[in-house]
């Protein structure tokens, strides 16, 4: 049966994407501490089984810091969504001009995903909200960075908006407030000025699943 075939159907979906145990396939031989400053940076060499029965020693440099959460606001009536702005080194040195547009975003730091995201966006939007809803978990750089990044949704209105935002001085952040419509951010993903994977993953749920979807039903009705 081909991909096509059970994507038409929905057979064998269970048996496609059932992950292997990899506990007994993978043994850690040895682990170094290249850098401890900002984050983790570890080089592991290890012997992983490979799918023929034969062992490969690998290694690999892994780093680590802690898992995160990210959230998009969104306004259905406005059709408008809030993003941050702000400068980012390893863009910069990228080629890149540096000011990413991004939803808000925060490492988790020993706290729930959800705990944290709330706090986060106001932090660096100055709009409180009570209410989140966790989309899905995506892993975004799985090559080598650890990091996990837990994916929101919430409401605002312009009664959300309790203080000016900016982000944390002490850490360096200098962050500026966008509203945009919808359209607009779509748009600014055609020409590249919005890069960052995780708004970009964000904005395209929200467009399909939210914005669209109310479009449509405001035209049944109209």
């Amino acid at each position: 049966m081909t991909l096509h075939e059970i994507a038409r159907y929905g057979l064998g979906m269970i048996d496609l994407f059932q992950t292997p145990a990899m506990n007994e396939r993978v043994r850690i031989k040895k682990v170094e501490t290249l850098s401890d400053d900002w984050y983790v940076l570890k080089k592991t060499t290890f012997e992983l089984q490979r799918r023929d029965g034969s062992w490969q020693q690998q290694s690999r440099e892994t780093y680590d810091r802690g898992n995160g959460a990210t959230i998009l606001l969104y306004n259905v009536e406005r059709r408008a969504v809030v993003l941050t702005r702000q400068f980012r080194f390893p863009a910069f040195v990228n080629g890149h001009p540096g000011l990413l547009i991004e939803t808000a975003a925060g490492l988790l730091d020993q706290v729930s995903p959800e705990v944290r995201i709330k706090a986060e966006v106001e932090e660096e939007t100055g709009y409180r909200v009570e209410h989140v809803r966790k989309i899905f978990e995506a892993f975004m750089s799985p090559g080598s960075v650890t990091e996990k990044l837990y994916f929101f949704l919430a409401e605002y209105d312009g009664g959300s908006r309790v203080a000016t935002g900016g982000g944390n001085f002490n850490e360096g952040e200098d962050i500026e407030v966008l509203e945009l419509s919808i359209e607009d951010a779509m748009r600014a993903i055609e020409r590249g000025d919005i890069a960052d994977g995780k708004t970009i993953m964000l904005l395209q749920y929200a467009y399909i699943h939210i914005f669209s979807e109310k479009k449509e039903q405001a035209g049944l009705f109209a």
